[in-house]
């Protein structure tokens, strides 16, 4: 019970920042005591990285490392992503992704990758949540943003319904069996990943003021609200708040983020309905402190808030807090994970 939890690492689109902020988490001595990591990458990338900055920056020599090494066929320059980062970068995460489900790890701690060199690999997918869900045949999964306020330890929870698409395409692709599969998945993890048996979760609603009685839009007199009547009666255990304007859905959460007295009032999650609507606040206050978790998987996910930055790629200015805090979630939540199977198991 006492081991510590066993993760495997993607470095990410090899010519981003990825590589460096992995050797610069690593240093972290809480990152270090948390659990056991295992790389997934290029180990003459991670070198190089090393030789480039080391005189500069405090990063973590990779000869330290467990590297599971995927040789790379040309030299990387750093910023200067192209088709074959994009291919190794989905090479790093498939490897990752068939060691996990082999049973080797508890967990991945994903980097980031560019969907654009995805594509131009052949790599046809949305992003690296879909391929995790694919290589697990997860066909129920959600995104799942988690911070730890820096001045009251509360932790800010918000799930997104839709994720990467048009905003046109939002009113038709939220239907009640969406939300209700949402709204399963996001206490399903509140009870296994956080430990929460009877949370309170406050939903966002469509429309300025929640649709103001119908006269600002149809969507919540329609459905919305007789949905969550009957989930409330499906979750007899679980205070479901909403649908709140989407205006005024963050006040509490905000207050929590800043204020002691806050925490009282918050919920334990809020389910947004869209993209933007659940991740402006995150990222107006947390923006280097969120870490994106993939629920519903068989195995842990995180992921640092933050894309490959190829703009500052090979300069050393990339800061590691996202990674480093992602890497401490992942571990965290394999241990509830693995405490709650041994309350199941007979």
């Amino acid at each position: 019970m006492n081991e510590l939890p066993h993760l495997a690492m993607t470095i990410g689109d090899p010519a981003g920042i990825g590589p460096e902020i992995t050797l610069k988490a690593l240093l972290n001595p809480l990152v270090k005591s948390s659990c056991q990591i295992t790389i997934f990458g290029s180990q003459k990338v991670l070198e190089d990285t090393y030789q480039d900055n080391r005189h500069s920056f405090n990063m973590l020599d990779p000869a330290n490392l467990k590297i599971i090494d995927t040789p790379l066929k040309e030299r990387i320059t750093p910023g200067l992503g192209n088709q074959a980062t994009g291919d190794a970068s989905f090479k790093y995460l498939d490897s990752a992704i068939a060691q996990t489900l082999q049973g080797n790890f508890s967990g991945i701690v994903t980097n980031p990758i560019s969907k654009l060199f995805w594509h131009m690999a052949g790599h046809q997918y949305p992003g690296q949540t879909e391929v995790l869900a694919e290589k697990a045949a997860i066909n129920d999964y959600g995104m799942l943003f988690v911070a730890k306020s820096p001045n009251t330890d509360w932790i800010w929870r918000t799930l997104l319904a839709t994720t990467h698409i048009p905003l046109a395409q939002v009113p038709s692709t939220l239907t009640p069996e969406l939300i209700s599969t949402k709204l399963r998945l996001l206490i399903k993890s509140l009870r296994e990943d956080f430990a929460i048996d009877a949370p309170r979760i406050a939903i966002a609603g469509i429309n300025p003021h929640s649709g103001e009685g119908g006269k600002l839009g149809s969507e919540e007199q329609n459905w919305l609200i007789p949905l969550l009547e009957k989930e409330r009666l499906i979750h007899s255990s679980i205070e479901i708040i909403g649908p709140v304007a989407p205006d005024t859905l963050w006040i509490k959460a905000g207050r929590a983020w800043l204020e002691q007295a806050g925490k009282s009032s918050a919920a334990d999650a809020y389910l947004a309905l869209y993209h933007d609507q659940g991740l402006i606040p995150v990222k107006l206050l947390a923006f280097d402190l969120a870490v994106n978790t993939t629920i519903g998987l068989p195995f842990v996910r995180t992921s640092p808030d933050h894309g490959t930055a190829f703009d500052i790629a090979g300069k050393g200015a990339a800061q590691s807090q996202s990674l480093e805090e992602a890497i401490l979630l992942a571990a965290q939540l394999s241990q509830v994970r693995k405490t709650t199977l041994m309350k199941v198991l007979p």
